[in-house]
């Protein structure tokens, strides 16, 4: 049984985290993209989005994509998309958890060659929400290098 601050670490509350617009705006001042693949009316960061009711894993994912996938038991789906998306000349930026002890995170993103990390610094607050996230995050692009270094205008 988990008790205490951490429950939280191992609820299934809630799975979507809605970016907080700042992170999102430096971002897509840096990548331009194209399309934002896990969205909704409410949380959409791109004009061009798939829904739910779209299930963007099924898409076909071109062009510069935006993605901060469900936090749940898929997210291992999403990111595997991510890295043969990109594998097929996509370039995927994605907000994760920074979860280094999972099989998504040692499958797709540790040590690829086409994978860049970038460890945010301190608890993101998503969406409207006045307390930080309960876990850290990082910046994961899939695909080439980024255009221009990027590390110190993910912070604040």
């Amino acid at each position: 049984m988990v008790a205490g601050k951490m429950k939280v670490h191992y609820s299934s509350k809630t799975d979507n985290w809605a970016t907080p617009q700042w992170l999102f705006d430096k971002l897509n001042a840096i990548y331009d993209f194209d399309l934002d693949v896990c969205a909704n009316s409410e949380n959409a960061k791109f004009w061009r989005y798939y829904s739910p009711d779209d299930y963007g894993l099924k898409q076909t994912w071109t062009g510069r994509i935006w993605m901060n996938p469900p936090y749940g038991r898929t997210i291992g789906k999403w990111v595997k998309k991510a890295y043969q998306s990109a594998i097929d000349g996509s370039y995927v930026v994605a907000l994760l958890p920074a979860r280094t002890d999972t099989k998504w995170f040692h499958d797709y993103i540790y040590g690829k060659p086409s994978v860049t990390v970038e460890f945010v610094k301190g608890r993101l607050r998503f969406g409207n929400s006045t307390q930080s996230a309960p876990f850290p995050s990082m910046i994961v692009v899939f695909g080439s290098k980024p255009r221009q270094p990027w590390g110190a205008k993910l912070h604040g």
